[in-house]
């Protein structure tokens, strides 16, 4: 997927008004401009950033429930900001990104205020394991742990209708078929927009 094909793809899929869309480049402005400081994303993907990063973290609200602002997306390890970043822009979830990284955590808090996505954005400057239960509506991790122990860490924050999305990559498959048989039944491998060979655990639960 071509940058632009990346864009036009976004442009149909959530018919994105002007100001989504102004939020959007803010956000890839504001990660280009930081890249040089800290090591935000790969160098090798930089140059394909709409459809590496943005398109692969806008693909997971195909696989969501229909977003209101009664309902949580918490976000695991989210990094540059994908794809809570993107989540929140797009939708309107109420998106709390769990971020332990001190430098991680001020970019993201600068992209919030200034994309202006504040009211329904919270970055929890914080490990996982410090921040109190809720329960969420969805739960995404792109790159955050091992499926097994991702699954463990958080599963405190899940209830029965919990929408579970998990970019893995080429291991998806692999992931899955180490988890017991109980919780491998919570998941199916959808494939990857960005990625023919790329897939993503989909789960309830």
């Amino acid at each position: 997927m071509t940058e632009d094909e990346a864009q036009a793809w976004l442009r149909a899929e959530f018919d994105v008004s002007r100001e989504t869309w102004q939020q959007l480049e803010l956000f890839v402005a504001l990660l280009r401009d930081e890249m040089p400081r800290q090591n935000l994303i790969s160098k090798a993907s930089a140059d394909n950033l709409w459809g590496r990063h943005v398109v692969d973290s806008a693909q997971l609200l195909r696989h969501a429930p229909v977003p209101d602002a009664s309902k949580t997306w918490l976000d695991l390890g989210t990094g540059a900001g994908f794809p809570g970043i993107v989540i929140a822009i797009l939708s309107h979830y109420q998106v709390q990104m769990v971020e332990s990284r001190k430098r991680r955590c001020e970019f993201l808090q600068q992209v919030v205020e200034q994309t202006g996505i504040a009211d329904h954005a919270i970055v929890k400057a914080d490990r996982l394991e410090n921040i109190e239960s809720f329960p969420a509506d969805v739960i995404s991790a792109r790159a955050f742990a091992p499926l097994d122990r991702l699954i463990a860490l958080s599963h405190r924050f899940s209830t029965e209708n919990t929408v579970w999305l998990l970019p893995k990559g080429k291991n998806a498959v692999r992931e899955l078929k180490g988890l017991s048989p109980k919780r491998q039944k919570m998941f199916h491998v959808e494939h990857s927009l960005t990625d023919p060979d790329a897939g993503i655990l989909v789960g309830k639960g």
